[in-house]
């Protein structure tokens, strides 16, 4: 298993595919609220797939809000739910985050995955708030330059 970043029309459809199937279909989030103008290889977000046995099978972006790396759209298909591809995910946009010189990143996290996040080295900063009918909180995390 490995991320890539984005860089081919073909590779943001099957991102966009992924998100689709997750979001909207699995989650019930609205196809308007799930797309939005930072869906695009030139714009300010980047956008990474992950790839298990060679097949691409989650997804994630960063953008950056106030000089702050914003994790967004992570998801993975449910089948490949099991195999730590979360882990890979974050991981990918936290170097994308470093090499951009950002010291902070942050994030929407669904209540259900708080417990993840925290694995992760995040930690709340919020109270609970509804995003597209679902449960949040804002998570934040302090990026070292170790991993540089």
């Amino acid at each position: 298993m490995h991320a890539k970043i984005i860089t081919l029309d073909s590779e943001l459809k099957k991102a966009f595919s992924i998100r689709k199937e997750v979001f909207v279909e699995e989650q019930k989030v609205s196809l308007e609220d799930e797309f939005d103008e930072f869906d695009t290889l030139q714009g300010p977000a980047q956008h990474i797939l992950v790839y298990y046995e060679d097949e691409p099978v989650g997804t994630g972006r960063i953008r950056w809000v106030d000089d702050v790396g914003k994790l967004e759209r992570i998801c993975i298909l449910k089948p490949y739910r099991q195999f730590g591809l979360g882990k890979v995910i974050i991981g990918a946009l936290e170097t994308i985050a470093r090499k951009q010189g950002t010291s902070q990143v942050k994030l929407h996290g669904q209540v259900q995955a708080e417990g993840f996040y925290k694995k992760l080295g995040y930690y709340a900063s919020s109270d609970v708030f509804m995003e597209d009918g679902i449960p949040h909180l804002l998570m934040k995390k302090e990026l070292t330059a170790e991993l540089l």
